[in-house]
Formats: structure tokens, sequence, C-alpha cells
């Protein structure tokens, strides 16, 4: 099945391309408003969202059904299920130690292989399309705290390796992946949740060692990949990557040949709100050439960079052919993946999480 996009005066055109968090663990008004009335494309979900498998599946469900009836089209709905300290997803869900402990294992591969089928399937039950994951930035010597357990190793070869196991062990099993942080926070001293930080190495630096498992990532068919707020003064003295037409449309597209989906990080982080912040800098991103921008909290900033994208798509050419081109890649890929649509089977996660088997879940899962 394909689909066609043009813009609409609804503003429903402009939906596609931003994710929006939401408040709490049932759908709300707010963002069913969203969904059904400015045609927002994905939803993404963090523990203030996930109680027990049960309800994420009925959420899950719901938002789906918003989804389907308004816009004929289901949206990605993600989460960030690296494993250790950055999972949403806690018991009954099975826990993984994380990516340091992934790759100090003595054999990486087949816990690589583990954590990618296990997490696909019991993501795909509970109706969740996208994870935000692997991370596979490059350390440099002991990690800034946030990355702190996040990572492979400092060995961009087998951080390459690891990342495109678990790239492809959930794209086998139907889950979206989502690479991080492009073109890499291993030399990040500073927190991008709180403060712009910029990344000193040299270009050759960057190539030899950041973007080796992006490239690998690539290689491997990953679906999308996740943009880093910091600056990289060799690639652009000026703009976060996230914000960079340098970085995304020059490095990732042109010369990487990536061809999915390019995910902003949070838009709410400080390193952008302290920079460039609002609804400003969410079409900054977008004009750099995101395709999806992601607001994890403030769906007020979400409605009004809705507004701000309108308005330019009506004004400007240039504006009209990004949005065609972001929208034709999501549409696309949602086309791919998340249809033909099924509706969440309550009975197969009740199953499942009561101790059934894996080959009933399979078989009953999407019923």
């Amino acid at each position: 099945m394909s689909f066609s996009f043009e813009y609409s005066e609804t503003g429903l055109g402009t939906g596609p391309v931003f994710m929006s968090g939401m408040p709490g663990p049932g759908l709300d008004t707010a963002t069913e408003t969203l969904i059904a009335e400015n045609g927002l494309g994905g939803i993404i979900l963090f523990a203030r969202n996930i109680e027990d498998p049960i309800q994420v599946a009925t959420l899950c469900r719901d938002l789906q059904r918003v989804a389907m009836k308004h816009q004929g089209m289901p949206l990605f709905i993600g989460v960030d299920q690296e494993g250790g300290r950055v999972a949403r997803l806690r018991e009954p869900f099975t826990v993984f130690p994380g990516n340091t402990a992934m790759g100090d294992d003595p054999d990486p591969a087949a816990r690589a292989t583990e954590f990618g089928k296990t997490t696909a399937m019991e993501m795909r039950l509970v109706g969740l399309n996208m994870d935000m994951a692997p991370v596979l930035d490059v350390p440099r010597g002991i990690p800034e705290r946030y990355l702190d357990g996040r990572t492979f190793g400092n060995d961009p070869e087998m951080v390459s390796w690891i990342g495109r196991i678990v790239i492809k062990t959930l794209q086998d099993g139907g889950i979206i992946s989502v690479a991080k942080h492009f073109p890499g926070l291993g030399m990040a001293a500073l927190d991008p949740h709180k403060d712009l930080l910029s990344i000193k190495a040299e270009k050759a630096e960057i190539e030899s060692v950041d973007l080796l498992p992006f490239q690998g990532a690539i290689e491997e068919g990953v679906m999308g990949i996740m943009t880093s707020h910091a600056v990289y003064s060799s690639l652009d003295s000026i703009n976060p990557g996230t914000l960079s037409a340098e970085i995304l449309g020059g490095l990732l597209r042109n010369r990487l040949h990536f061809n999915g989906l390019i995910i902003t990080d949070d838009m709410e982080m400080g390193a952008i709100q302290k920079e460039r912040g609002g609804k400003e800098g969410v079409f900054s991103a977008f004009e750099a050439g995101a395709d999806i921008l992601l607001i994890c909290e403030d769906q007020d900033l979400v409605l009004e960079s809705m507004g701000v994208l309108r308005s330019r798509v009506r004004e400007e050419e240039w504006v009209r052919k990004r949005l065609r081109e972001s929208a034709g890649r999501i549409l696309d890929l949602k086309s791919k993946v998340l249809l033909p649509f099924h509706e969440i089977s309550l009975a197969a996660v009740r199953d499942y999480f009561s101790r059934g088997s894996e080959s009933q879940i399979l078989s009953g899962a999407q019923t």
C-alpha cells in the first residue's frame, strides 16, 4: 500500500513530523486532540506512562484506535529501552543489565542477540513499535555521567559490531531501531539534558572513531538515527548537531547516504533551550534536515511548533518541499513496518506475563 502526502490548511499535513510525550498512564483529552485534530505522528512513553504490561498494552491500543479513526495510519509509539538504567519497561518485562555489561560479557554477540530478540517480542506484544536504541557513542576514557553504563565500549569496531546485532534483531522482530546520538557523544564532558556542550575533536578523529558505528548501522539498514545536541566545532562551529544542515544534510544524508528517519533528541533539553529554545528552535531542527521533531513533555510547545511550521509552509516553497520529503519518509516507513495494522491482543499479553510460552505468544500476539 502506498500513501501520498499533501499539505492541508487544517494543519494535518504538518502533524506527521512531530513526536510528543504525554502526561500519564491513560489516554487524556489533550493527547487525543493532538492525534485527532492535529495529525500527530508519534508518541514517546516514559516511566510516568508505564505501570504494568496490561496498562501499557491498553494505552497503546487506545492511542492507535484514535490514530486509525482520524488518520487512517498508525502512530509511531516509542520508548527508550536500552537495558540497564535506561529502560522504561521494568519487571515483569525482561530486565537486561545494559550496554556496558553487554560489551564486557564473554559472549557479547549472544547477549546482544538475546536482548534484541526478547526486547522486540515484548515491545511488539504490548503495542510499542520503536526503540530509541542502541547507543553507538564511543567514549574516550571515563564517559560523562549521563552515559555511564550506556555504551558498549571504547573500541569503535566493537561498538559497530554489537550495535549491528542489536539493530538487526530488533528490526527482524518488527521494532524500528533508532541509533543514537549522531555524530557521537563519546567525548561529551557535560550532560546535554542540562547544558550545551562543545566537542573539540578533529574531523579525522570523528570520522575514524565516532562515525564508524553509525556507518555500520546504516549498512545494517537501521531505520532511524537520533541527533546529538552537542556542537562539533570541526564540523560546524556554530550550530549543535540537531540544528546543523552541515551535519544532518551534508554528512549524514550526502556523505553517509542515510535514507531513513532523522529524529531529534528531546528539543526541551537544556542544550537546545538555553541557546535557541522554544518553537523557533524546533523549526531550526526541521530546517536543518530532521524528519521527526521530538518534544517529550510540553504539549503546548508541540502545538506552538506546529503553528510555526504551518505558517512557514504557507509562505515558502522550500519549506513545503522539506515537509513533503520528511512526511514521505515517515509514511513510507509506517506503511512498510506498521501495516497491515492489527489491534493488540490483551489476552496474549496476559498469557505471556503469566509465563505463557513464546511460541504461543508469537502466534497469537496480534489478533
